[in-house]
């Protein structure tokens, strides 16, 4: 490949600079804003994007015929008349919670009289980088917009033509209502864009990756500004020695084939040995959705007979950690609880993990050991999304531990402040 120059470089980045900056400076018009006119214009910007649906409709189909539909991220890439109105809900739902600024989170007075408290802020620029999902503009901007912070949105190419008319229909509201369109900014799809805002440094408070093991590793290593890591998920489901066979096929049916293009759709199965007799009953409606199974020995042999032979294939060890985002699971049998905690603790991602039991005592040592940001006892993995935790849209799912675990919605979207009163206290 050809390498610009750092002349061409210069001359591509400088619009794009320049785009980042005028991001940052729009931060102070949304101090101004209050609660109630926020609300206001995001219910505005989801009736004009039910009102320009078919045109949404159209720039998204264009985007559908440079996709291969075999490729995994199709699913993501769609949009229809059905997820349009999801959309549009979830930004009025945004507008209905009440704002996470300038909440007092602890006070306190020091024995001079002095008063402390500390109060919830906007971050300031949040950066978001992310793949084939337009859904995650609405979901980025109305969050952001909710909480006080100026978005910058960096969509890949394969969303071009999705992204750039969302954009356009929030950027011409707020625009006609006398508020800067520069709060919600939309990047080029291209490499120097990335390479630009991780290197934001004097503009951009915080950076979240929202796509695969490799984007995320690619931001982590590269950015000079914050990031908080969200997406990938490799999640497991653990049918333990006790579990409920009705309960099990159900959940592992709804975890998997729900929608297999998300993070929190299931990768893996674990079962316990002494249910492997039940294995076939919990994975026979599997077959109805053509889902490719990869199974170690011992579960292999219990599906040989059961399982359509061209979906059944033996397991080697790349089945496991894998993030398959489409239809295909492994399985492993295990001996033990303990040898399931193992697996699990080499191969996840910190994502969702799910336990299948009837024993409290093998619950709660699965719920102590297991170290993920959602640990789900007899309930589908599919749940691990903002909107059904009762918090409107998501910005995305962290998988670490620093600030923010879990689906991020309005309060993981502040940083605070400490405000410090007195009258003429001075330090001896």
């Amino acid at each position: 490949m050809e390498q610009k120059s750092d002349e061409q470089a210069g001359a591509v980045s400088e619009p794009i600079n320049e785009a980042i900056k005028k991001a940052a400076e729009a931060v102070n018009s949304l101090i101004n804003m209050d609660d109630r006119q926020i609300s206001d214009l995001l219910n505005i910007i989801a009736d004009r994007l039910l009102a320009e649906k078919e045109s949404v409709l159209q720039a998204n189909r264009e985007d559908l015929a440079r996709m291969d539909s075999a490729d995994p991220k199709y699913d993501r890439l769609i949009l229809n008349s059905e997820r349009i109105d999801g959309i549009a809900c979830d930004m009025k739902q945004v507008a209905l919670l009440p704002s996470p600024l300038g909440k007092t989170l602890s006070k306190s007075m020091r024995p001079n009289g002095m008063t402390i408290s500390k109060v919830t802020v906007p971050f300031g620029v949040i950066g978001v980088i992310y793949e084939a999902r337009p859904n995650v503009t609405f979901d980025v901007f109305s969050l952001c917009f909710k909480s006080g912070n100026v978005c910058l949105l960096k969509g890949g190419s394969d969303a071009y033509y999705s992204n750039r008319i969302l954009v356009e229909i929030i950027r011409n509201i707020l625009e006609n209502h006398g508020v800067n369109p520069n709060i919600c900014t939309l990047l080029p799809p291209g490499h120097d864009a990335t390479q630009a805002l991780l290197q934001a440094v004097d503009y951009v408070d915080l950076v979240i990756p929202r796509g695969s093991c490799g984007l995320i590793n690619f931001v982590r290593s590269n950015s000079r500004i914050p990031v908080i890591e969200t997406g990938a998920g490799i999640c497991h489901t653990y049918f333990d020695q006790y579990g409920d066979k009705e309960k099990g096929r159900e959940i592992v049916y709804n975890a998997k084939t729900r929608r297999v293009s998300v993070c929190n759709a299931l990768d893996c199965l674990i079962i316990h040995r002494e249910r492997l007799a039940d294995l076939p009953y919990i994975c026979c409606k599997l077959s109805d959705r053509q889902v490719i199974i990869y199974a170690d020995q011992p579960a292999f042999h219990a599906l040989e007979s059961h399982y359509p032979a061209s979906l059944l294939q033996p397991a080697t060890e790349a089945s496991f950690g894998t993030e398959f985002l489409d239809y295909k699971m492994s399985i492993r049998t295990v001996n033990t609880l303990d040898d399931a905690l193992q697996h699990i603790a080499r191969y996840s991602s910190k994502h969702s993990e799910c336990i299948i039991s009837e024993s409290e005592e093998s619950m709660n040592t699965f719920e102590q050991h297991v170290d993920a940001a959602c640990v789900y006892t007899n309930v589908s993995t599919a749940f691990t999304d903002g909107a059904q935790f009762g918090f409107g849209a998501e910005i995305g799912i962290s998988t670490q531990k620093m600030h923010a675990r879990g689906p991020m919605a309005l309060p993981e979207l502040t940083t605070y402040k400490y405000i410090i009163k007195g009258d003429g206290q001075i330090r001896s």
